[in-house]
């Protein structure tokens, strides 16, 4: 029964959750109401937002399935004025990522030359929806050779990129936003006495800050678009990180953020531990396969 329900979530995935999902599989909570809620409630919410951030954990099957209702739904409520956003594509391969949904490459040119996640066939129901509808699809995230740089020698080594480089980068000086968003860092990695250095965080905020600014640059010049962003969890969270940093580069963005969670108590969750996380949270069944 098991292996028979693993087929069915990766079939899901691959030819775009074409089947409900049963219900009973998550649970969409309004974190306000503390109540359960429709993921049309959450389009109607976007009535009000421009970008709706939805933080996954990269390995649920069932949050991938949500991530393509919603966007799907909101494609449908707001044709081609719909765009989805990425963490799983780097700005360096915007071109290439433009080039498969105009129809100019083929997919295996994608995967190879777009540096596409070895979970692409989570994402790929999204991007071939885009593809059909002619839908932008933002290249969000920082090259990862420019992240890494920052994690070896600090922020001020990004002053020796040419301009072609920079221009794949939120501008120079990136902003380190200390505070909530560096102790919640230093908590996952152990602890501030566990961090090695601030090159580690420098490189998570070059992360967050590339997001933001590749949100705001589209914005700026699509008005009146709704932009689904997605990326992990922690990217998100708490409107820190990579919310925080849209803020910056476009003041008046109007944001609602979802973060989702497998978690045993999906059924009644802990409002103390999930309340301030997001706008939204979606828990799904723990005991689900996994993608990977």
């Amino acid at each position: 029964m098991k292996l028979i329900l693993s087929i069915l979530l990766t079939g899901l995935s691959a030819v775009g959750a074409a089947q409900e999902l049963p219900a009973n599989h998550y649970k969409i909570y309004s974190t306000s109401a503390q109540k359960l809620v429709m993921p049309d409630d959450i389009i109607n919410d976007m009535a009000n937002a421009d970008v709706l951030f939805f933080g996954e954990e990269h390995n649920d099957s069932t949050a991938h399935y949500l991530e393509f209702a919603l966007f799907k739904k909101l494609a449908e409520k707001y044709p081609q004025k719909t765009a989805l956003s990425m963490e799983m594509f780097q700005t360096d391969c915007q071109l290439v990522l433009d080039e498969y949904l105009g129809g100019l490459i083929r997919e295996k040119n994608l995967v190879t030359d777009a540096r596409t996640w070895p979970n692409y066939k989570d994402y790929k129901p999204m991007i071939e929806l885009a593809k059909t509808n002619h839908l932008p699809v933002i290249a969000a995230n920082a090259p990862t050779r420019y992240t890494n740089m920052v994690t070896r020698s600090g922020l001020d080594v990004l002053k020796q990129l040419d301009k072609q480089a920079k221009s794949y980068l939120a501008p120079l000086p990136i902003d380190t936003a200390s505070g909530p968003y560096y102790d919640k860092f230093a908590k996952i990695m152990g602890g501030h006495a566990s961090m090695p250095g601030m090159q580690i965080y420098q490189s998570q905020n070059l992360w967050d800050a590339t997001m933001g600014w590749s949100i705001a640059k589209f914005l700026k010049q699509h008005a009146g678009f709704k932009i689904l962003q997605l990326n992990g969890g922690f990217h998100s969270e708490e409107k820190l990180g990579a919310v925080a940093q849209l803020k910056r580069y476009a003041p008046k963005a109007r944001t609602l953020n979802i973060a989702t969670y497998a978690d045993e108590s999906f059924d009644n969750p802990n409002w103390s531990k999930f309340a301030g996380m997001a706008d939204y949270i979606i828990l799904t069944d723990p005991k689900l396969p996994k993608t990977f």
